[in-house]
């Protein structure tokens, strides 16, 4: 169960899969995920942690809640 703050990259990716995104593929600037229709580009922190605010506004975008994503 991944607490809401900083987190690595893969730890990203893991715990997206596992929600049912499918990727990530190549797109013109970052990588992507897909789940249906919704896609969400995947920043790249260069060997830093994605901070609490770039999580929130990614999860925004993926369409999950704070409470889905703390209940994987």
């Amino acid at each position: 169960m991944p607490r809401f703050g900083p987190i690595k990259r893969k730890n990203l990716i893991y715990y997206l899969k596992r929600l049912g995104f499918e990727g990530p593929y190549s797109g013109a600037k970052h990588q992507l995920m897909i789940r249906g229709d919704v896609t969400v580009r995947l920043p790249n922190p260069h060997e830093s942690d994605i901070a609490e605010d770039l999580l929130s506004r990614i999860l925004k975008q993926a369409q999950i809640s704070r409470r889905e994503w703390e209940n994987i």
